[in-house]
């Protein structure tokens, strides 16, 4: 399996008064990329950042992966805006999307990765047709919109028949993951997690994201 474990903590639980040590404190102590949630309060009933504070946040840490999870409701809208930006991995839910392989080929003529999301209501195989153009599938496992909530074992079936019939894919979850959560996410196949309190919070990061990230190494051999 050419897949690697990866650990992306949420900055939206960081200080956002202080973002960029706060990345730069993660990115330091192991965080293999930077996962940041931009939410419209339309698709989901929060708001967050938006690409001025991407660019911003880039400008200060030039070169670390940066993912952007879009819980907005048009993500064409915000394509060229987060290329500018300097984001690497684009990844939007399907969704409110009418034609998930169009946006997807204007994320990658626009320099980024390609990342699919799905929430917990939605079938895991509604994304079976775009797996071919997906760097990343992003399988949420609380609903999307605010952090803290409980994590969502009952959405480790759709993490295991992704890494059943894609085994080289890039399979990542968001929601809930933490030292205590990580060993099912790991078990079904997720290789990339994102984690927010639990990373962020911590009083030792660098410990909890080497652990995280041996689990799920251990499972990837």
């Amino acid at each position: 399996m050419s897949v690697k474990a990866k650990i992306g903590p949420s900055i939206l639980n960081a200080d956002l008064a202080n973002l960029a040590a706060e990345s730069q404190k993660l990115l330091d102590n192991g965080a293999d990329y930077l996962h940041l949630d931009v939410m419209d309060g339309n698709f989901v009933p929060n708001l967050t950042f938006g690409h001025h504070m991407v660019k911003s946040l880039r400008n200060k840490i030039k070169t670390a992966f940066f993912e952007t999870h879009m819980m907005v409701q048009n993500p064409e809208q915000w394509i060229s805006p987060m290329a500018d930006a300097g984001v690497n991995l684009y990844t939007f839910h399907i969704e409110p999307v009418a034609d998930v392989c169009k946006v997807s080929r204007l994320v990658q003529e626009a320099g980024m990765k390609v990342g699919l999301a799905i929430k917990p209501g939605t079938k895991v195989e509604d994304l079976e047709k775009y797996i071919s153009i997906a760097d990343v599938v992003l399988v949420m496992t609380v609903e999307p919109g605010f952090g803290g909530q409980s994590f969502m074992a009952d959405m480790m079936p759709k993490v295991e028949w992704l890494r059943q019939n894609y085994p080289n894919l890039d399979i990542e979850v968001d929601g809930g993951v933490g030292p205590k959560t990580i060993a099912c996410c790991a078990k079904s196949g997720a290789n990339m997690i994102v984690s927010g309190t639990a990373v962020v919070g911590a009083t030792d990061q660098r410990q909890v994201i080497r652990e995280m990230r041996d689990v799920v190494q251990s499972y990837l051999k």
